[in-house]
């Protein structure tokens, strides 16, 4: 089996690599296999959902269907895929022998959340399929150099994919010999607790890791994810925990290569153990799509784990024993897309100037929303759909807040430190000496009181752009001031005379626009700031159509500015 991966030659010296591009080659993708030496284990089930999970999270994934005598993977997708496929792995053999010089495009789009998601299946599954698989002859195919023509074929699938997870076909074959020893990076093998599916399980990684050795082309030694599936600790606790201990005894060899020294192997593969659940084992069915938020005894807790293994290539092992949560919010961040770059929580005694904290932030292209309080499912999707959060403090922190920023930091403490942020601003009366302490240490921003939070709205902006505050272009610093006090501009105003005086202000700020003379603009902007803080109580006098037309006409023009210098 070896020799025919291998082409049946000695293998050939490798070119030393191309020190002068090597900074601008983008990182390639890592192939998974996941496999079984028997069937029956859900394999095919963990693969599918931790695709669709490395797909949500941001990862570009392909999958491959490469248990050619019993093809499974397109039941999983069939109701989230684009098209029927029309082709599949069969095909890449006749693709080879009609002369093609790499895989021709058979996969087709699985339709969910999060990044590309493809399928490569097994082949056109219909009347003829058994036919045309139990026609190709692999010993001939290898015999012609199928080996090379499929190191081609890996090189496009990890030069479009960041993952390619195969599913290989049980027991010991020549099929499941290219799926564990020729292709991937890293082997993902799935047992139950039973002595047919142990006694073999790290002797198949032995086998493959010796044939790997004879292939010439340039892989190191195999990283083993040993999955204990099925395991039902539901009613028979002891004896699962029992067969639990055995299985880690049996699978700590497969550890030794990666698994942080101080970490148990019989913790790990706690980590790493997919339960039993009896409703997920009728028909092919995507847990992870029902089950967004799992908890710990649901499959997809552990499907999370599995995937974040995977995606953090086998690392910070000793993160994953500490904090699992904190692991998993690391792999799933990476990647990922947020829908908001900030979400403000604030208490209802501060709603008014989180408010408009919230205005100036969207003036200055943030994506910000105010978190809504009550609903603990919302509070735990919240955490996922904004980069960072941001508490108002009023006094002190309410019980939701409290609640809330402990799920945001046990979602975003990542190995690396992650890049999401916790930010506190301050009334002007909250002593920030009474704050808990994994708030007291934090640099804090405080709202100056009866001020419109322009200035802590820039500041908010540099710290999440990454921009110093020092830094900010004077001129569009300028535009923004002055975009914030007409915003800032009330309908009403108490005298007749501070009516006057807003009339000239707004007046004065149109002819310095037109000079281009910002100094100006930016000293008008602070005057009818001061101008606007005194809200009539109703029974003012109203600001005239004229006046209004020419206030909103300005700061268009002005927004108008200060997008051409942005973009």
């Amino acid at each position: 089996m070896a020799t025919r991966l291998a082409g049946g030659g000695p293998a050939r010296p490798r070119a030393p690599p191309d020190t002068s591009t090597a900074e601008v080659l983008m990182t390639p993708g890592t192939v998974v296999t996941f496999y079984s030496y028997k069937g029956g284990v859900g394999r095919s089930f963990t693969l599918a959902n931790v695709a669709v999970l490395l797909a949500r999270w941001g990862y570009r994934v392909l999958t491959v269907d490469w248990d050619l005598e019993a093809p499974g993977l397109h039941h999983y997708f069939r109701s989230v895929m684009s098209e029927e496929p029309e082709g599949g792995v069969i095909d890449l053999a006749h693709d080879f022998l009609a002369g093609a010089e790499g895989p021709r495009p058979h996969a087709v789009r699985v339709d969910v959340e999060g990044n590309t998601l493809a399928l490569l299946a097994a082949g056109r599954v219909d009347g003829s399929y058994t036919e045309r698989m139990q026609r190709i002859d692999w010993e001939d195919l290898y015999r012609r150099g199928f080996a090379d023509f499929l190191e081609r074929c890996r090189e496009e699938w990890t030069e479009d994919y960041d993952f390619v997870l195969i599913d290989s076909r049980t027991g010991i074959s020549d099929i499941a010999g290219i799926c564990t020893a020729q292709l991937p990076d890293r082997l993902v093998v799935l047992f139950t607790a039973n002595e047919q599916n142990l006694k073999d399980v790290v002797d198949v990684v032995r086998r493959a890791d010796i044939a790997r050795d004879r292939l010439p082309y340039d892989r190191p030694r195999h990283l083993v994810l040993p999955i204990l599936s099925r395991l039902d600790t539901r009613v028979e606790y002891e004896r699962a925990e029992q067969w639990r201990g055995r299985c880690a005894e049996v699978v700590a060899p497969l550890f030794g290569n990666w698994l942080v020294k101080t970490v148990p192997e019989d913790l790990m593969l706690r980590h790493l153990t997919v339960p039993y659940i009896s409703y997920w084992s009728f028909g092919e069915q995507l847990s992870v799509l029902e089950e967004h938020v799992p908890s710990a005894d649901q499959v997809s807790f552990a499907l999370e784990t599995v995937a974040a293994v995977i995606a953090q290539q086998f690392d910070r092992t000793d993160l994953l024993a500490d904090n699992r949560d904190a692991y998993v919010a690391s792999a799933r961040d990476r990647h990922r897309d947020f829908a908001l770059d900030l979400l403000v929580s604030s208490p209802r005694s501060a709603l008014r100037i989180a408010d408009q904290l919230i205005e100036e932030l969207r003036a200055l292209d943030v994506r910000v929303e105010r978190s809504s309080s009550g609903d603990p499912e919302i509070l735990e999707q919240a955490s996922e759909l904004a980069e960072h959060l941001c508490l108002v403090v009023d006094g002190g922190l309410s019980r939701w807040q409290v609640t809330e920023v402990e799920r945001f930091l046990r979602h975003t403490i990542g190995p690396d430190g992650g890049q999401r942020r916790l930010f506190c601003v301050l009334t002007g009366d909250t002593d920030q000496r009474s704050l808990p302490g994994f708030l007291r240490n934090l640099r804090h921003l405080r709202f100056e009181p009866g001020v419109r939070p322009a200035g802590v709205a820039r500041e908010l902006h540099d710290l999440i752009t990454g921009t110093p505050a020092g830094e900010v272009d004077r001129d569009l610093e300028a535009l923004r001031n002055t975009a914030s006090a007409l915003r800032a501009v009330p309908d009403r105003v108490p005298s007749a005379g501070r009516l006057s005086l807003v009339e000239q202000t707004v007046r004065g700020m149109y002819a310095a626009l037109d000079n281009g003379d910002l100094a100006a603009l930016r000293d008008l902007s602070v005057d009818l700031d001061v101008l606007s803080k005194s809200h009539s109580n109703g029974t003012g006098f109203s600001l005239s159509p004229g006046l209004l037309t020419d206030v909103h006409t300005l700061l268009d023009r002005i927004d108008r500015r200060i997008d051409a210098s942005t973009n």
